[in-house]
């Protein structure tokens, strides 16, 4: 939320200025958020909306007392510093290195045997990254403890930070949220397998005029159902089609059939033309 808010102030300048610039803006944001909530021991904005904040693994488990879930001390200072450095520097100097990899192509077989082995090294140690990840993140599902390896290797455990909090989200807001945001996933995944001239297809027979005649159903194309503007006749049958509706259905499906009587489209002719034209099937 932050970075498009600040983006739209550069909206107006020279388009693309701050792509060249990005690694740079998200490791500021990133310092923003850490030095106006973790340094101060504060939560971020998400945290302290599930009711949690940062405590010191250690300092609890030294106690060896009964654990409620509310206690223990924030985290240090030494532990403040370290999660900036890993967050902000960490990702930012990683985002950096891999810009500048691509931009000298690196991976590039004709490039130099050193550049060659650090791209390999930084795939290794990428995908050591991602495994250690999930590895991580099945832990986490198991006992609850650490989201992430950074939290993990500094032993900063988000814990409550009150027994009882007043839900800031109604529940029918929730539902709304979560019902749009499923129906709107599968709109994403369902359109791009829908084809515009199927669908009219599809729906073109309920909503014809039945007392139509076949003279007039002839002089419109049976794939788009529009007028042709470049009249081209499939043949043997030598129906009427749009040249770009005949020509992708010939091109993806090489057995096609004609959309009126169902017989092999084997070649296509312009219309008032002698010169035919072999589909992909022959």
């Amino acid at each position: 939320m932050l970075k498009e808010q600040l983006v739209k102030v550069f909206s107006l300048m020279k388009p693309g200025m701050l792509f060249q610039y990005e690694p740079e803006l998200d490791a500021f944001l990133e310092f923003l958020i850490w030095r106006f909530s973790i340094w101060v021991d504060k939560p971020t904005p998400g945290i302290a909306l599930m009711n949690l904040r940062y405590t010191d693994e250690r300092a609890v488990a030294l106690r060896g007392k009964v654990r409620t879930g509310l206690e223990g001390p924030g985290l240090t200072f030494a532990q403040k510093m370290w999660y900036c450095v890993a967050a902000v520097g960490g990702q930012y100097i990683w985002a950096r290195l891999q810009s500048f990899s691509a931009f000298r192509r690196w991976g590039n077989s004709e490039q130099r045997p050193l550049a060659r082995r650090a791209w390999g090294l930084m795939q290794r140690i990428e995908g050591l990254f991602k495994a250690a990840s999930f590895g991580n993140l099945l832990i986490f599902l198991y006992t609850g403890r650490y989201r992430n390896l950074i939290e993990r290797s500094l032993q900063a455990r988000l814990v409550y930070e009150s027994p009882n909090m007043n839900r800031a989200v109604s529940f029918e807001y929730m539902n709304r949220q979560l019902v749009w945001n499923e129906f709107s996933e599968m709109l994403l995944l369902l359109l791009p397998l829908l084809n515009s001239s199927t669908v009219k297809s599809f729906l073109h027979p309920f909503s014809k005029d039945k007392s139509s005649s076949s003279k007039e159903d002839d002089s419109i194309c049976p794939i788009c159902w529009a007028s042709p503007t470049l009249v081209y006749l499939a043949l043997p049958c030598r129906h009427r089609y749009c040249y770009y509706c005949l020509r992708t259905r010939c091109a993806a499906v090489p057995s096609f059939q004609c959309s009126r009587c169902s017989k092999p489209v084997v070649a296509m002719q312009r219309h008032g033309s002698d010169v035919e034209h072999k589909t992909q099937s022959q």
